[in-house]
């Protein structure tokens, strides 16, 4: 049975990956999911190429979880990119950190497309990897744009 992410029980506090697989960082089969779905996005739009080209040239294929991710963010580009637009304001799309682009796509595609995932969740997950991958700055930035997406998309 594949692994859902649940809400905690009633009066329990939220670690950032609880529901994700267990309560440490950096644990959990979902949350290294989205690690190895960030990895491929980066590496698509690092390389200019495909994402196709970057999953056919793997010598085995992803966990199905990352590659649904990966999938949905190119499938639904242009909703995604226009929803990161609309909530990162005074930021171009195309000039924000590559990585912090692509964790907010992974993240967003979530929030849409994904509505068995709780919104804090998504949220909690794209943070860490933004913090873990990114600039020091990376996760508030995540989180603002984030917590504007979800309240549009997920109200």
């Amino acid at each position: 049975m594949p692994e859902v992410d649940t809400p905690p029980p009633e009066g329990h506090a939220r670690g950032p990956h609880v529901g994700a697989g267990g309560p440490e960082e950096g644990e959990g089969p979902r949350h290294e999911a989205r690690a190895r779905a960030l990895a491929l996005l980066y590496e698509a739009e690092m390389k200019r190429v495909d994402l196709a080209a970057v999953l056919a040239a793997l010598p085995a294929p992803p966990d199905p979880f990352a590659t649904r991710l990966v999938e949905g963010v190119v499938g639904r580009a242009a909703e995604i990119d226009g929803l990161v637009a609309d909530a990162a304001r005074d930021w171009e799309i195309d000039r924000m950190p590559v990585l912090d682009r692509a964790v907010l796509r992974l993240a967003t595609y979530e929030l849409v497309a994904e509505p068995g995932t709780p919104v804090a969740v998504v949220i909690d997950e794209a943070v860490e990897l933004a913090k873990e991958y990114s600039t020091e700055f990376s996760g508030g930035f995540v989180n603002g744009v984030l917590s504007t997406i979800a309240r549009r998309v997920r109200p």
